[in-house]
């Protein structure tokens, strides 16, 4: 009972302002930073909670992503570095909203109702962005690990996906890595290397150039750590490398996607890549401007559809027989979808929109590929396609060119990052496809065009209203709103158009 007294002492020092009520959704906890002491501490005990129960590390990151430099956020990270299991969600919510007087009340009821051994061993992994906040914050963490007697490790400034990796790597015991950003940085580019050994031969030095923006953030400074890894087989330009500019200020992927525009403070010549990262470097849109001065955007569809196409021609090549599907949500350009069903005869499967519901579609593969269209995304393997990948590789009779494939396929397993999108390991994976198949980026972008399309927000006293069917394609509630959208659809060709509610806010989101 001594570490309840260690909360109550503790907690005190992280008061919560009275009648603030918070949500924790698919992007974890975000707000203004300085709503944000309290729930901090408090996610650090949820944290040892959660250790205790699948008597595995648990991670926690403090980062707002792509929100402005004044806000801040958090989330845990599950065992296998997937993001906290849903059922756990309300916990947090819970947790956070509890007034002062009740929150060994609302501790004990997680404890009781998950029948939590309080005397298990428990690690938290905590990991930190590069806002000014973000300091204090995941100190405030590290008190609610402590006051709990958890142990911690503090990584101290790491990319999400690298926390998400280093807690996959800590609880399979090394076999996914090293849990190190060393560790890290020598996986991804040790595999990047090796694929790059069969690049095509009309692959130039300029094709090995990339200008990388990025978003003033965490991503800028763990790329710049990286470079000696990648021993000049990629040659990059860094911007928005946060000596300067503002964290997501007029830079970094949201701006780009939405804005339709290069980030400011990127210098590209016609032609030239470029690719931006968002501020906690989980996403990753690419671009360039063509002889004309017009810009063109490769998203998270584009990169999906490039991604999947090279795996699909490996598998063929290496004879495996392997179940292989993009997973999209409804915000997928139409003509994304329709080149990769009619064209590659790959499956699409499409999913509600949010991270979680596209990795779980995704696990039901044998490689999963999913990103959503703002560029947050990553391949998924199942067990057995690795194995059979892995034996195929290493099996002396295997014919050249079947090596070969069965070679490329285990280098970009361990160029991928599975646990979360990742804008380094992406862009690594990105880079080595354009090179082996002696792509430029608009031959990558040439691949299918976009449709038009214009997403809205508007403002709603209740979101609930609204609700939908079909992976969010369809409104069931209030009645006369799906026949209205389908009269006006079908004054188009190839045209469709949805409406869903917000997750997050009392807006109603459209795409048309």
């Amino acid at each position: 009972m001594a570490h309840f007294q260690d909360v109550s002492k503790q907690s005190s020092l992280h008061p919560k302002p009275a009648e603030l009520v918070s949500q924790y959704g698919t992007a974890g906890f975000r707000a203004n930073a300085k709503l944000l002491d309290h729930i901090m501490f408090r996610m650090g005990l949820l944290a040892v909670l959660r250790s205790k129960k699948t008597k595995a590390t648990i991670g926690v990151m403090v980062t707002a992503s792509h929100n402005p430099e004044e806000d801040n956020g958090v989330k845990l990270i599950d065992p296998m570095g997937e993001m906290l299991l849903q059922t756990w969600e309300s916990y947090a919510t819970q947790l956070a909203n509890a007034e002062q007087e009740d929150l060994l009340t609302a501790l004990k009821d997680v404890i009781e109702k998950e029948a939590i051994n309080m005397s298990q061993e428990a690690t938290v992994f905590v990991g930190k962005d590069t806002r000014s906040s973000s300091s204090s914050l995941s100190q405030a963490v590290l008190d609610g690990v402590s006051a709990l007697g958890g142990h911690s490790k503090d990584y101290g400034l790491v990319t999400t996906p690298q926390l998400h990796y280093m807690v996959r790597c800590q609880n399979t015991q090394g076999q996914y890595g090293e849990a190190t950003v060393e560790g890290y940085y020598r996986k991804l580019c040790q595999a990047f290397i090796q694929l790059i050994k069969n690049k095509a031969s009309n692959c130039t030095d300029d094709q090995k150039h990339l200008s990388v923006d990025g978003a003033n953030g965490i991503g800028a400074l763990k790329v710049h750590e990286m470079e000696s890894h990648l021993k000049k087989e990629l040659l990059i330009s860094l911007f928005n490398d946060g000596s300067k500019g503002k964290l997501n200020y007029q830079c970094g992927a949201d701006f780009v996607k939405v804005q339709q525009k290069p980030p400011t403070g990127i210098e590209i010549n016609p032609g030239e890549r470029g690719c931006s990262f968002d501020g906690d470097a989980d996403r990753i849109v690419y671009y360039y401007t063509d002889s004309d001065g017009r810009f063109h955007l490769l998203d998270g569809d584009k990169i999906a559809t490039l991604i999947s196409t090279f795996l699909k021609e490996l598998l063929t090549q290496a004879g495996l027989d392997l179940k292989i599907a993009v997973v999209q949500t409804a915000y997928a350009n139409g003509s994304s979808t329709h080149y990769l069903e009619n064209t590659m005869k790959v499956t699409v499967r499409c999913t509600k929109t949010g991270v979680k519901h596209l990795h779980h579609a995704a696990q039901e593969f044998d490689i999963g590929v999913y990103f959503e269209a703002n560029g947050h995304g990553t391949v998924l393997f199942s067990e057995a396609a690795e194995e059979k990948i892995q034996q195929l590789a290493e099996n002396p009779s295997t014919d050249d060119e079947r090596k070969r494939a069965a070679l490329l396929l285990r280098n970009t397993v361990y160029v991928i990052n599975q646990t979360v999108g990742d804008a380094i390991s992406d862009m690594l994976l990105i880079e080595a496809i354009l090179a082996i198949k002696g792509m430029t980026i608009q031959q990558w972008d040439a691949m299918y065009t976009d449709l038009p399309n214009r997403q809205l927000k508007v403002k709603v006293s209740d979101r609930r209203v609204i609700d939908t069917t079909d992976a969010e394609r369809r409104a069931v509630s209030p009645a006369g709103l799906q026949e209205a959208i389908d009269s006006l659809v079908k004054k188009y060709r190839q045209a469709r158009s949805f409406v869903r509610p917000s997750g997050t806010e009392d807006v109603v989101k459209s795409l048309r």
